[in-house]
C-alpha cells in the first residue's frame, strides 16, 4: 500500500525594514510569540534576519494546506497578533510621535511587505 504524500504550503512575508528598525521588528515578533502555534495545520515559523546588507526580513511559515493558512488569517489569534503589534507601536510612539516609520519606534516597523506562497515539492532532512 502506498503512503499518502502530504505537501506543505509555505508562506513567506518579505518585509522591507527601514535602517535601525530591525531590533524593533524583532521585539514586536517576540511579543506575539505563542499566537500561531496552536493553529490548525500550522507546521512551523521562522523570522529571518538579513545578513547581506539588505533591508528585507523574511517571515517564514509552513502550513499543512492553503486552507489552513487562510483559516489562520481569518482567526482571532491572527487578529490579536496584528492588533497587539499596532497597539505596541502606538504605545512606543510617545506623544507627538505620530505613526511615522521609526519616530520613537512608533508606527510600522516595516515600510513594505510582499506575501509569497510556495508548495513544498521536495524535502530533505538529516538522517
Amino acid at each position: 500500500m502506498e503512503e499518502a504524500v502530504t505537501i506543505s504550503v509555505v508562506k513567506i512575508n518579505a518585509l522591507t525594514v527601514p535602517e535601525g528598525m530591525g531590533p524593533e521588528l524583532e521585539k514586536r515578533f517576540a511579543a506575539r510569540a505563542g499566537l500561531v502555534e496552536g493553529s490548525e495545520g500550522f507546521e512551523g515559523f521562522e523570522l529571518l534576519r538579513p545578513t547581506d546588507g539588505t533591508d528585507r526580513y523574511l517571515v517564514y511559515t509552513r502550513w499543512s494546506s492553503e486552507e489552513a493558512f487562510q483559516a489562520w488569517t481569518k482567526s482571532q489569534a491572527f487578529s490579536q497578533g496584528h492588533a497587539k503589534a499596532a497597539a505596541d507601536a502606538q504605545q512606543n510612539a510617545g506623544q507627538g510621535a505620530g505613526h511615522g516609520h521609526g519616530h520613537g519606534h512608533g508606527g510600522p516597523a516595516a515600510s513594505g511587505a510582499e506575501l509569497w506562497g510556495f508548495e513544498v515539492i521536495q524535502k530533505v532532512e538529516p538522517k
